[in-house]
Formats: structure tokens, sequence, C-alpha cells
């Protein structure tokens, strides 16, 4: 297989003029990209980094964080890309796992980079301002340089991503320039990517949805359009400047977008592909979402750091909750919970917990430097998700949540995606998570905590549970209202804040128009 380099080298010969990335009034064709990722692979040099080295990035999603991350696949370094809401504590676990040679950095994280230990000691380079003993981006990138050639082959590592995970600690999931690219050849072909697509680049670039769409790009002649954080105002701006073509975002994105007070009056309509991955969609926004854009494409695309794909369902809303079926480069599993072989396999409908083969071709090989996940999640071949799901009679993947997420009430099994699911398609539900909470007669009770939109009373909610057709034991014995589910960055659901108590309650409750005083 081709290295990464080679891979961006073709672009380059096939679509030179092709509008490759665009940041603001920036707009580069390929051709003129290739010649500043040259520059920084000299730049590189010039620093003394060597390859198989690590240079960690704190950026949010401009172009220098996209040059910087081709410039490391021709150079053979490893990039790892964290969090640019690094606290300089957490910046110092990060440079010392990984060994990282050189930090870069911008004005939104320069205080955690200026603090922290670690990032004192190794060669420090700026994209805004950079303090007297830091080196200037700009003048890596903006030297003359030789059309860089690439210097390593698929085998090398191309780039280390930390889970967001639960742990205390972190893990580094290293993965190599032939997964990555196989991972995007795939990504290209289960989402039906023509040449010249044009994709919102928002998901974090230390996230593998943003890398995915980045790299997806480059094989098809299409743009990778920065947007450097998330907001849903700027977001749809961009949307119609630039005439995107598809979408690859959280359901949380989603959500905040099409609630946009903008929204309506947002010209939308060169957008004809969604995809979302990072967590499942409730029933209601995938019914909002195919009403309001009515893609000709509505992909789920189901996965994770270490493996990228598992599933693909290509027609997410005609089958709300699937995840569909393995994708071309991947086989899964269903097994019992807690079961100690691969082979003890779930009954058709049982929940049990998912299993993807490692020696698909996006595999990673292990984690960085921790024999203890690699035990806990890497067995007889197979990657151990720690998510829940079934397996349908027809075939198609259900995801139910996390093995630690279950709820186990009176001796029953309870999935929160179900009872979110249900629950959202509730006119008056703006946002709802739901989790255990401990109980001395049931173990745990289901908790509903919920962000209105409208009045409603729990016991109207308990109705439209019953009615619709959720178990006694599934309905939510408590409703909290809460003025916003807490998330991670990308957009995740943070149940463990719920359980932890870390929310706000709601202080006044919607109006309606016909009434005036909330329920």
């Amino acid at each position: 297989m081709l290295s990464l380099g080679q891979s961006f080298v073709g672009s380059v010969a096939r679509d030179p003029k092709a509008l490759a990335i665009a940041d603001g009034a920036l707009h580069l064709s390929y051709e003129e990209w290739y010649r500043r990722i040259s520059a920084l692979v000299a730049g590189f040099d010039a620093l003394g980094l060597r390859q198989g080295e690590h240079v960690v990035t704190v950026l949010q999603n401009r172009w220098e964080a996209a040059t910087l991350h081709w410039a490391c696949q021709f150079a053979g370094l490893i990039v790892t890309p964290v969090n640019w809401r690094s606290t300089a504590q957490e910046l110092d676990f990060y440079l010392e796992d990984a060994e990282a040679k050189a930090v870069v950095y911008e004005e939104v994280s320069a205080a955690a980079v200026a603090a922290s230990a670690r990032a004192q000691e190794i060669t420090r380079v700026a994209l805004d301002v950079a303090r007297p003993s830091d080196v200037a981006f700009a003048a890596l990138v903006e030297r003359e340089a030789p059309g860089a050639v690439p210097r390593v082959d698929a085998e090398a590592c191309s780039v280390m991503l930390y889970t967001s995970g639960t742990t205390a600690r972190p893990k580094g999931v290293p993965r190599r320039q032939r997964a990555e690219r196989a991972a995007a050849l795939a990504h290209v072909a289960q989402n039906l990517y023509a040449r010249g697509e044009r994709t919102l680049g928002v998901m974090p670039l230390y996230h593998t949805m943003g890398v995915r769409s980045l790299l997806a790009m480059s094989l098809i002649g299409g743009a990778f359009v920065c947007l450097r954080r998330f907001d849903a105002g700027e977001a749809l701006r961009v949307i119609a400047t630039e005439r995107i073509t598809n979408l690859y975002l959280v359901p949380t994105l989603y959500h905040d977008l099409i609630h946009h007070p903008q929204f309506g009056s947002t010209n939308v309509s060169t957008v004809r592909k969604l995809g979302f991955a990072g967590a499942p969609m409730t029933h209601g926004l995938l019914q909002k979402l195919q009403a309001a854009f009515r893609p000709e494409l509505f992909v789920n695309h189901y996965g994770s750091s270490e493996i990228y794909t598992f599933t693909i369902d290509q027609n997410a809303p005609a089958k709300p909750g699937s995840a569909g079926r393995a994708g071309i480069n991947q086989m899964v599993r269903v097994v019992k919970l807690g079961a100690k072989s691969v082979d003890d396999i779930a009954a058709v409908g049982e929940e049990g917990e998912i299993v993807a083969l490692l020696a698909g071709d996006e595999s990673f090989d292990g984690y960085w430097r921790r024999p203890d996940a690699d035990a806990k999640a890497l067995r007889q071949g197979w990657y151990f998700t720690g998510d829940t799901g079934f397996i349908d009679r027809d075939g198609d993947l259900f995801v139910s949540g996390r093995v630690d997420d279950m709820i186990i009430t009176g001796g029953e099994n309870v999935s929160p995606v179900e009872i979110e699911s249900c629950l959202s398609l509730h006119t008056a539900v703006s946002e709802v998570a739901v989790i255990g909470l401990p109980d001395e007669r049931w173990g745990k009770i289901v908790a509903a905590f919920i962000k209105r939109r409208g009045p409603v009373t729990p016991d109207e909610l308990d109705e439209f549970c019953r009615n619709s057709g959720l178990a006694a034991f599934k309905r939510p014995r408590r409703y909290v209202f809460v003025e916003d589910i807490p998330k991670s960055p990308v957009g995740k659901l943070l149940r463990r804040k719920l359980v932890a108590g870390e929310y706000t309650i709601e202080t006044a409750a919607p109006v309606s128009r016909h009434q005036g005083n909330a329920a």
C-alpha cells in the first residue's frame, strides 16, 4: 500500500489546481498546500527532529494543524494531537507519556504550555505570538524548500491519538500509515464521496473523526474547510459560503445546527450527504435531520480510535437505532456479557459485548506502552470494545451503550440508549440522558435527566413512555429537569457527571405560547 506521503503526492499530481484546504480567507490548492507542507518538512529538519519521534500539537482546527499532520507523514514523525483545552498537568502527562520532542501550540493553549514543566524541556513552536525562547511556526512554513519526498513506508507510525476515556489515565492509540489510509479509503467508499467533495472540518484533529475527514478529502481531490471550534451560527455561515457538500459530525453538533435560529434562513442545499458517529442518534433527531436536509445518503458510522470502522448503516433513518453491518474492512460479533471466549456468541436479540476482528485493515496493533490495557481489550485476535449491543433477526447491529453504563434494576438489564431514544421523540424534550441511581430496594433505579424545550411534567413523560410501548421496568422512576446535559468537547454524553451530581437544576421551566406557567 502507498504511504500517506506518496498518497498525497498522487493527489497533487491528479488535482493540482483543486481547492485542498480553506480557513477563513485562506484558500490553498493542492499544489500550493504541497509547497507549504514541503517547507514545514524542511523546518522539521532544521529543528533536528528525527523519524519516529513524537510531535505533540495543542491546536484548534486551523490550516496550520492540518499542514502539520501532513508534514509529519512525509517526514516520518508521529503527529500526536491533544485537546487544545488541556491543562498544564494534562499536557505534562501527554508529553511525558509520548516522549515528545516538540510541542506546537497557539494562543488559546499558550498558558497551559507555559505552565507545563515538561514543555520547557523540549522544542516549542508557536502559531500566533511566539515567546523569545520559542520557534515561530511562520518561520518554518514560509521558507523555500524543494518538494518533499516521502521518507517512510506504509508500515511507519502515522499518528497517536489519546482516548478521551473514562479512566484516570488516557491511553495512547498509535496507528500505522497503512491503517490510516485503509480507513480513509473505506470512509470514501462507505460514504459514497465523489471527486471534489467539500467537508466541514470541525471535528477535532485530535479525534479520529477529524483525522478521517482530513485524509478522505485528499483521496478525492476534495476540500477540508476548517472551522476552528464549533459554533452553530458560524458553521451555518461556512456551509453556505463554502458550499459544503457533506457533513460528518457527532449527534450533538447536528442537534445544535438544526435548532439554531438561523438554520431556517440558511441555504444548506449543497449538503447532500450526512454522516454521524461518536454516539447513537436518537429517533427524534434522525427524523428532524431527514426532514431538514433530505440527504441523498444518511450514514450511521460506528467505530473507535483503535479500529475506526466497526459497522456502517447507509440509510440510518430507515431503521432508527441500527448501526448496520460490518464495514468493508471488518468483522464483528456480539458475545455474551462476561464471555471468556469470542466463540461464546450471544443469541439473536440477546444483549452482549461487541467485539471486532483485529486482523482488519484499519486496526491498530495495541496501546502505547500499556500491556494492562492490551490484556483487557485484545483477546484471541479480537478487540473487546466495552460497548453493549445485540444483533437483530435481520442481522443488523444495535449498540445499546457501554458495559459500564448498563443499569441493573431489580435484576433486569436496562440500556440507557433505548430509553433516551424513546423520550427524544416527545416534542417538549430537547435533550435527554439516562443513568442508574443507587436504590436500596431495586439496586438501581432508572433516572432520566431532561433539558426541556417546552413545558412537560414527569407524569406526562411517564405516560408517553407507557404509550410508546416501553416495558414497565425500563420506564424512568425519576425525572430531573436540568439546564444542560454534560458533554465532552467532542459532544459525547458524560453520564459519569450526572452520576456524580455535576449538573445544574433547571431554574425556570419553559413557557409555552399558550400557557403562562410551565408545568
